[in-house]
């Protein structure tokens, strides 16, 4: 039978369901009609096909789901089997509703608050979309199911997760009680291939003629930290920056979750792992920080610093290991000293120690805002300096200028570390004159923007 014959006028059979759509779709072409009302209630008929396929383990393929359907005592037409296919398929396979959102090249964040409220952030600000769930129960399921993809937990034992799916995608999901009213779901995408530094100049991320100053900053090995708040764009620029390393270095990265996609031929990539469900196996990033250290690193990177892995990074970047970073949630560069101290707290290092250590191991901090509007952008880089009772401060170098950055106090001192890198053979973008060392930061814009 066609699926245009009026399937949904006929006892005994339906038409396209209305309820296997995640993506709240019409429920098909006899939407607008007037049908009897179905003797099995749309939802009904799909769980037991959901039950049918999970006893026997199969793909939801057209002839399988068929032959759910007959053993219902159900027959439908080739268009209503097909929408059955794609509901099953994107509930046991995909991202349902959702699908279209992630793959949308603009989007970083997909978020759903309601069955019915779905918002995404395509790096101007949240975005209410028109995406809906049939019910709370849809959401629910699709968070479980993703969390099983990403080898995690979540029940009513263990009502949150936060993992990172086999695609690379951040999942992070609470389900009610904790959650009040219906399951929170929260998925930051990453981008597979990391945004060059000329792309992140065209956004407005980096002012004009910043990238220059960038890349002085690698090329002397300072060590440094992308300080900003969620979703501010840190891994971002840190991916972008990385991809500047020069290919003959070998990069180790220590990550809570893989985040980080430089392009750069040498990369070796380490992952934290929470403990199972018995409490052991815990892999920390204090932990993956070690081992990287013995395993030759030309750059150690700390995806986020987080808690007592800012003890072993700063002995790192204490011993001879030039060129370090990695990125911390600060509200501005000047809080950075304040919150690594409340980090080192909880490794047992006390306050005279911890400033110790960081006036000798870090160089530069490069902070990252994120406007009214959604729009990332650097608005400042400090360099550290020693207050009298011996506590590092910071102190702006350069801050954002719509002409490029502006000096500030701290600019000479900025203008000394970049002049003790090494300029690779062929980059005149890192000779002395070219950043500005003997004009100021002044020149350095003109002649970043003139270029």
């Amino acid at each position: 039978m066609s699926a245009g014959s009026g399937l949904g006028e006929q006892p005994g059979r339906v038409g396209p369901l209305s309820g296997v759509s995640l993506a709240g779709r019409p429920s098909g072409r006899d939407a607008g009609r007037d049908a009897e009302p179905s003797p099995v209630p749309e939802e009904t008929l799909l769980d037991a096909v959901r039950r049918r396929l999970a006893e026997t383990e199969a793909e939801p393929t057209p002839a399988r789901v068929a032959a759910a359907l007959r053993a219902q005592g159900r027959l439908l037409g080739d268009s209503a089997v097909l929408d059955v296919v794609e509901a099953l398929r994107s509930e046991m396979v995909g991202t349902g509703p959702l699908e279209p959102l992630l793959a949308d090249p603009e989007v970083t964040d997909v978020l759903v608050t309601r069955p019915d409220q779905v918002w995404v952030d395509r790096g101007r600000g949240l975005e209410r979309t028109d995406v809906s769930f049939r019910d709370a129960p849809s959401v629910r399921r699709l968070a479980q199911r993703l969390a099983t993809s990403a080898g995690r937990r979540l029940d009513d034992a263990r009502p949150w997760v936060d993992a990172r799916l086999p695609d690379g995608t951040r999942l992070h999901a609470v389900l009610p009680p904790v959650a009040v009213g219906s399951t929170c779901l929260s998925l930051r995408v990453v981008r597979h291939r990391a945004f060059r530094l000329d792309e992140l100049v065209a956004a407005g991320t980096v002012p004009p003629g910043g990238e220059r100053l960038l890349r002085a900053v690698l090329d002397a090995r300072r060590s440094f930290l992308i300080s900003g708040g969620t979703g501010s764009g840190k891994t971002t620029l840190l991916s972008s920056l990385l991809g500047l390393v020069g290919p003959e270095e070998r990069i180790v990265l220590a990550e809570d979750s893989a985040e980080l996609r430089p392009e750069h031929p040498h990369v070796v990539r380490l992952e934290a792992r929470p403990a199972n469900q018995e409490g052991v196996g815990r892999v920390g990033l204090d932990d993956l920080v070690r081992q990287a250290l013995r395993m030759r690193p030309d750059r150690l990177v700390v995806g986020e610093v987080r808690g007592a892995e800012v003890t072993v990074l700063l002995a790192a970047l204490n011993t001879g290991h030039e060129g370090g970073c990695g990125t911390v949630h600060a509200n501005a560069a000047a809080d950075v000293p304040a919150r690594l101290e409340a980090l080192a707290t909880t490794a047992g290092l006390d306050r005279a120690a911890l400033h110790s250590q960081l006036a000798a191991a870090l160089d530069v901090l490069v902070h990252l805002v994120r406007d009214r509007a959604g729009k990332r952008r650097i608005a400042e880089i400090h360099v550290l300096d020693r207050d009298r009772d011996g506590l590092v401060t910071t102190v702006p170098a350069v801050v954002w200028g719509d002409r490029g950055f502006v000096e500030e106090r701290g600019a000479r001192q900025l203008w000394r570390l970049c002049g003790r890198g090494k300029r690779r053979p062929g980059d005149g973008g890192a000779e002395l004159r070219g950043l500005g060392l003997a004009g100021g930061a002044g020149e350095f814009a003109r002649e970043g923007g003139a270029r």
